[in-house]
């Protein structure tokens, strides 16, 4: 089940043979950075991003999957992930360093985005190119010294003055696009796309156990506009129809899968067994352990 990144308060992981773990937050007005250190031979995970973005793995291997698209960030390499997608993780130490796993983390906010995009003027350069929920570039040396500068704000968090976070956020910007076009665009194609479709949004989180206040934040909108733009599309509530869609996918996985009736609840956004045994009955009839019942032979 994935759980949303954005506000740091909690992830859901599975970890393994790992001895120490070190994470550090610098978190300001609603901005956040992230350091993590630790000794790992194998991590997984699920993450919900409500923000997007940055991961800069200074040692180790970070592997992030979207759908059927698989990303491996290595030593020295960075990744843009897009918001309002649910990644899978699987990240690890290397054997002959130890297997020492080190990475940091940046959300970026939409109007950080704006206004760096606003502050650098670079618009009538950009290339337009088709957006990718998740890119990988390499980190020249002087973006990681730029990195390794860092570590001492993390390591004093409490004395850092209002609006410094944001401001090395900025500048860590502005250091990526000076040497990458690629990024550049990239980031232009985010402040361009800002407000998503209902659809786009719905379709991407439809098995996702989030709320309509999460798609409206979402998809640029406010709660009252996104369901009377949802209801211009779909022509009806939006609970009611994204209900009916996660109840489709899961007879679809408890006929045609070997999972159980829990992890079907969990894997199509129910959060609980007994609340989705009981709208499977309303809707399809009968309960949903039917499903997984061998038939029986005369």
């Amino acid at each position: 089940m994935a759980v949303p990144w954005s506000r740091l308060t909690k992830t859901s992981h599975i970890l393994t043979k790992t001895s120490t773990h070190q994470q550090k937050i610098l978190r300001m007005n609603g901005l956040s950075a992230i350091e993590s250190c630790t000794r790992t031979e194998g991590a997984t995970g699920t993450l919900f991003l409500e923000d997007h973005m940055l991961l800069f793995v200074i040692e180790g291997v970070y592997t992030v999957q979207f759908g059927t698209e698989v990303h491996t960030v290595h030593k020295h390499e960075m990744a843009l992930i897009h918001k309002s997608i649910t990644i899978q993780y699987e990240k690890s130490g290397e054997p002959n360093s130890d297997y020492v796993l080190n990475y940091m983390m940046f959300l970026l906010k939409d109007e950080l985005i704006n206004e760096f995009m606003k502050l650098a003027d670079y618009t009538s350069a950009l290339v337009v190119r088709i957006p990718a929920s998740v890119s990988v570039h390499t980190i020249d040396d002087r973006l990681f010294s730029y990195l390794e500068s860092l570590r001492p704000y993390f390591n004093e968090p409490e004395r850092i003055r209002d609006g410094l976070v944001k401001v090395k956020l900025l500048e860590l910007l502005f250091g990526i696009a000076d040497r990458n076009d690629i990024f550049l665009s990239e980031l232009s194609e985010i402040k361009r796309q800002e407000r998503k479709s209902i659809k786009d949004v719905v379709d991407a989180n439809i098995t996702n156990p989030v709320t309509l206040h999460d798609l409206a934040y979402l998809s640029g909108r406010s709660l009252s506009s996104f369901k009377r733009d949802f209801k211009a599309v779909y022509n009806t509530s939006p609970l009611q129809w994204i209900r009916n869609r996660r109840l489709d996918k899961a007879k679809e996985m408890l006929i045609h899968s070997s999972l159980s009736v829990t992890e079907v609840c969990f894997s199509t956004g129910f959060e609980n067994v007994s609340h989705f045994s009981k709208v499977f009955k309303l809707r399809f009839g009968i309960p949903p352990s039917t499903l997984k019942q061998p038939p029986k032979h005369g």
